[in-house]
Parts: C-alpha cells; sequence; structure tokens
C-alpha cells in the first residue's frame, strides 16, 4: 500500500490534484509529487465577476488560476484549466438565488463540493486515467472494513470541512483522498515555504467566492430581483414595527441591522416569503428543539430504515461555527427529523445538520441533510401560526 491507500507503488498511480490556487490544494500536490506520484493538477475556472477575480479570500478566478499554474510549474507537473463557470452557474449560483427567493439560508460550498468538485470534476479524473482525486479539504477519510471509506473529523478542528462535505456520497468517498487530514494548518504552510512555493503566505479563502466584497444581497438582488421587494418587520406577537428593503437582507438569528428600534433585544426569527414578511422576536423565541431534514446523505453503517424507533443517539452540528451537540436521529414514514437534546437558536432552513459518531476530532461523519423546517417551542410555534407562517417544509433548492 501507498499514503494514500491505493494499490501499486505511487509511480505507478496517477492522482488528480483540485488545484484551487491556495496553499493547501498547492501543498497536496507538493506532498504528492514528493512521494514519486504521477500528479496532475487540474484548476477549475468557475466565475468571472470582475472585482472577484483579484480580491484576497477569492478561489478559482484570474489570479488563483494563475497562482496554480506558477505553484505547478515549480513543482514540474502538468496543469490543466476547464471552464466550469457554465456548469457552476447552473448548479451552484442560481439555486443560491433561488433558496434566499424562499426565505432560506443557503451554503454554496455545498452545492459546489456535490456537483461541480465531486461530480464532474471526479468524472474528469476518471477520464483522465487517475486512481483517485485529491483535494486540500481538512477531513480524514480510511478504510472502515467493508470495502469502502468513512470520513472523519480532521486533526486541526478549527479548520474542520466536514460541514462543508457531508452530502459526499459513498462512491465519491472512495475515490477521493484528503491528504492534509492530518495536518494543523501552521504545519501545511510551513511545508509550502519549504517547497519555496509563492501561495506560502497566501490568505485563505473567505466567504461566498463568486460574491465581489462579500456583499452576496447584490447578487441576489440582480439574479433575483424579487428578493430585494420592500416589506414589513412584524414582530412575533403580531405588532408591525417597521419596513425591510428584501428579506434577502436578513437570516434567522439575526440581531444586528435589523433596521429597527426597540427597548428590547430583538432577532429575526422566521422569514415569510410569501408575504415579504420579517417577523422578530425575543431571543427564547429561537430556541429550536427538533428539525426536519430533507435531502438526506446517510454515511452511516446500515440504512436510515434501520434507525430503531426510539431513534439512535448521536451528535449534530447545525451551523459551521458550532460544535457538534448531543442530538437523536429519527427516521420515520419517510421522514428524517433530529431532536436536538439541548435546543439550538438560530436554526435557519437551507443550513444543514451534519452528524456525527460523537463531538471530538476523531468522530466519524454520519453524513446529514438541508433543514427543511425547525420547531420551536410551544410558544413561538402558536404565535408563528397565528401570523400564518408557513409550517409546512420548505422544497426549493
Amino acid at each position: 500500500m501507498n499514503s494514500l491507500d491505493l494499490p501499486g507503488r505511487p509511480q505507478d498511480t496517477r492522482v488528480v490534484v483540485a488545484m484551487s490556487g491556495g496553499v493547501d490544494s498547492s501543498v497536496v500536490a507538493g506532498l504528492l509529487k514528493r512521494e514519486g506520484y504521477d500528479v496532475v493538477g487540474v484548476t477549475l475556472q468557475l466565475y468571472d465577476h470582475g472585482a472577484a477575480t483579484h480580491r484576497a479570500g477569492s478561489c478559482c478566478a484570474g489570479q488563483d488560476i494563475d497562482d496554480a499554474r506558477r505553484v505547478s510549474e515549480t513543482l514540474g507537473i502538468p496543469h490543466y484549466v476547464l471552464d466550469y463557470e457554465e456548469r457552476f452557474r447552473k448548479a451552484v449560483i442560481d439555486p443560491f438565488a433561488e433558496s434566499y427567493v424562499h426565505g432560506e439560508t443557503p451554503i454554496p460550498c455545498v452545492s459546489c463540493n456535490q456537483t461541480v468538485k465531486f461530480a464532474d470534476l471526479l468524472a474528469t479524473a476518471q477520464e483522465l486515467g487517475a486512481d483517485a482525486l485529491a483535494t486540500g479539504h481538512y477531513i480524514r477519510s480510511r478504510a472502515n472494513g467493508n470495502g469502502h471509506r468513512a470520513l472523519y473529523r480532521p486533526v486541526d478542528a478549527d479548520r474542520d470541512q466536514s460541514y462543508f462535505l457531508f452530502a459526499t456520497t459513498q462512491a465519491q468517498i472512495d475515490y477521493l483522498r484528503f491528504p492534509l487530514g492530518g495536518l494543523p494548518k501552521p504545519a501545511v504552510r510551513a511545508i509550502a515555504e519549504e517547497m519555496g512555493l509563492t501561495v506560502a503566505a497566501k490568505h485563505d479563502s473567505q466567504d461566498i467566492c463568486f460574491v465581489p466584497q462579500g456583499k452576496y444581497s447584490d447578487i441576489i438582488a440582480k439574479l433575483k430581483p424579487a428578493a430585494a421587494n420592500p416589506g414589513d418587520i412584524v414582530h412575533i406577537d403580531g405588532r408591525i414595527l417597521g419596513r425591510h428593503d428584501g428579506i434577502l437582507r436578513y437570516t434567522i438569528g439575526q440581531r444586528r441591522g435589523i433596521g429597527i428600534a426597540s427597548g428590547e433585544p430583538l432577532y429575526v426569527v422566521y422569514l415569510d416569503a410569501e408575504r415579504a414578511r420579517v417577523i422578530v422576536g425575543p431571543r427564547e423565541a429561537l430556541e429550536t428543539h427538533k428539525i426536519y431534514l430533507r435531502n438526506m446523505n446517510w454515511l452511516g453503517d446500515g440504512n436510515l430504515a434501520d434507525i430503531p424507533p426510539e431513534g439512535l443517539e448521536l451528535f449534530a452540528k447545525v451551523r459551521s461555527t458550532r460544535p457538534p451537540r448531543p442530538a437523536v436521529l429519527h427516521h420515520k414514514d419517510g421522514a428524517t427529523f433530529v431532536e436536538l437534546v439541548d435546543g439550538e437558536s438560530g436554526v435557519a432552513p437551507g443550513q444543514a445538520c451534519v452528524l456525527y459518531s460523537d463531538e471530538g476530532n476523531e468522530a466519524r461523519v454520519f453524513g446529514g441533510g438541508f433543514i427543511g423546517r425547525s420547531e420551536r417551542g410551544a410558544e413561538a410555534e402558536a404565535m408563528l401560526s397565528r401570523l400564518g407562517a408557513r409550517t409546512a417544509p420548505i422544497t426549493a433548492g
């Protein structure tokens, strides 16, 4: 076996490395080249929005493509640039905007991994005769004893990207490799310095890659003007408190920048897309104990149908910046829902609920799903119902 758990000698093993132009994927290419693999670098051109191509923290555009090319020259590996702009627009940008129109808070990075990177690029890697596709994501995978591989959180908990990879299919996991999962970020930068890579000190990608200056509302307003329609800001008790300039400028759990003066702290507790209403209330109205999931991707052992009637105890993460918390997974009558043992606040439709075996960084990733609907406390649910807020699961995207 070689370091990637692939049969054969490294020099007889072709690996395509997805090179974004950043330090992480560049180091992956360098490490595999150093070990003797037949490395091919591939960079995807995903968008071209003028300022975004030169903005620090962007990826997969202008300057980043040049950086990936220079790294490939330094390492002495072939490098190809594939124009995936049209695919990226249809698979990521359009659904992202559509999701906001329906009052959701989508995660385009998940869609990008799910479609463009781990479907389209993976197929291209196979066409190139590669034995694996390697990326710079901070996550680990290893054989689980049944002929497949399983995903695990990385050594560097601060860089954990498992939340954005929950939708990866079993077939994709078996083909993918993540060489940085066992390394802390400082060590990766040190390796880049040692290799003489020009990207060693380059800023990490931040926010949403295709949005200039991180102002996603500008992109959504351009693609879906209806999302910028003004409407009422309504207290959960029914009082109209003011007006807003479009629900796309708000997200569940938001406190600052709501645009109204109040003697009490108010939070966005619901986005009523049908009536263009932003519903606000006290923090306790955000407390959520049950969430219903759609587009479920189960990576645990067995099938969802095998989950016992009392549910399966595990840990769930409902935001990328939050730790996994105790939860119970249920699957009944074709519906999948999670009970959050201690409750969570600011749970937003469109975000992901990712499931883990435990709360540590050795935890196995059990997959997850997108949040379609959440249930608050009885009082908050009753008040939302009186306001006519939709209670059925949202199906956009």
